[in-house]
């Protein structure tokens, strides 16, 4: 383990005596350190993360999303630091698109997981707004050396058509996850778990719907699957359209999310790729008959 690692991990064993001196093991993270230490799961933030991470807000959503029981326990949440502990979970399997395919039933647990969330009455501090935090990863982006996709402020420019839409007819905003990788889900066959709240918000809760859709690779059979977990029932045009709409509409803001990673040198992943993959995806959806016609549906 490298000497930088190894000094963080002795400051959060001193910072929360509970962890005690058992073997650390690494698990996932693209842009925070986070380990298993005995029943204890810890998250170091990653480096330049405070730019764009209110650690007082996901403190706080941790700790709501784990009363509604949809996050395991928070033992420690340091909003200074943003060094996090909260309960591991035994047995669960941390999911990806190919588990999201292979174990029966896991997109229905997380529709049922997010009906839970977002049902919960909790209150986020913060309020999650698509075009605002587009605008503000631009501002941060103007302070660092990477060029945008080329074509992306033509793109944003057409979005328009879409927030015209969604402003329509607005759902009552829910407490949401808003980032909801598939390795931020755990899976125990009876029950999924989800982890990681930096990014969330009080949201139009379709979006984790359709987020989860796109970083899933869900196709039509696992998008209907998890709706009709979801509402317990098959969905309305608006609400299908909805999911649909922020499918191209993450991609959207992703792609500019990958390009910060970028700027900051995040050794985890090839960020430029992430994004311009990101962008391509979003311009061919946007670009297709059904999505014009799901535009329409959340319009009228």
């Amino acid at each position: 383990m490298a000497d930088g690692v190894a000094d963080l991990l002795a400051a959060a064993r001193a910072k929360v005596p509970g962890l005690g001196d058992g073997a650390a093991e690494r698990l996932g993270g693209l842009t925070n350190l986070v380990f298993r230490i005995g029943d204890h799961c810890l998250r170091l933030p990653g480096r330049g993360t405070e730019e764009y991470i209110d650690r007082a807000n996901e403190a706080v959503a941790a700790h709501e999303a784990a009363k509604a029981g949809v996050s395991p326990e928070v033992i420690h949440a340091d909003a200074d630091s943003g060094l996090m502990v909260t309960r591991f979970i035994p047995g669960a399997v941390t999911m990806s698109p190919a588990a999201f395919k292979a174990r029966p039933g896991s997109p229905a647990r997380a529709g049922a997981a997010f009906a839970r969330l977002h049902r919960s009455g909790a209150e986020f501090p913060f309020r999650f707004e698509l075009f605002a935090m587009i605008d503000d990863y631009l501002r941060i982006l103007a302070t660092k050396d990477v060029a945008l996709p080329e074509g992306y402020h033509d793109v944003v420019a057409e979005a328009e058509a879409v927030r015209a839409a969604l402003a329509a007819h607005p759902l009552p905003l829910a407490p949401c996850h808003c980032d909801p990788l598939c390795e931020n889900f755990l899976d125990t066959g009876d029950r999924m778990w989800i982890v990681d709240w930096e990014y969330s918000g009080m949201n139009d809760p379709m979006w984790d719907l359709g987020d989860l859709s796109v970083e899933g690779a869900f196709d039509d059979a696992q998008d209907e699957e998890m709706l009709r977990a979801y509402f317990g029932a098959p969905p309305s045009a608006n609400d299908r359209g909805r999911m649909m709409i922020y499918k191209a509409m993450c991609d959207l803001l992703w792609t500019l999310w990958g390009l910060i990673q970028l700027a900051n040198d995040n050794p985890a992943d090839d960020f430029r790729a992430y994004a311009d993959t990101r962008f391509a995806r979003c311009k061919a959806l946007m670009a297709t008959r059904a999505f014009a016609t799901h535009v329409a549906a959340v319009r009228g």
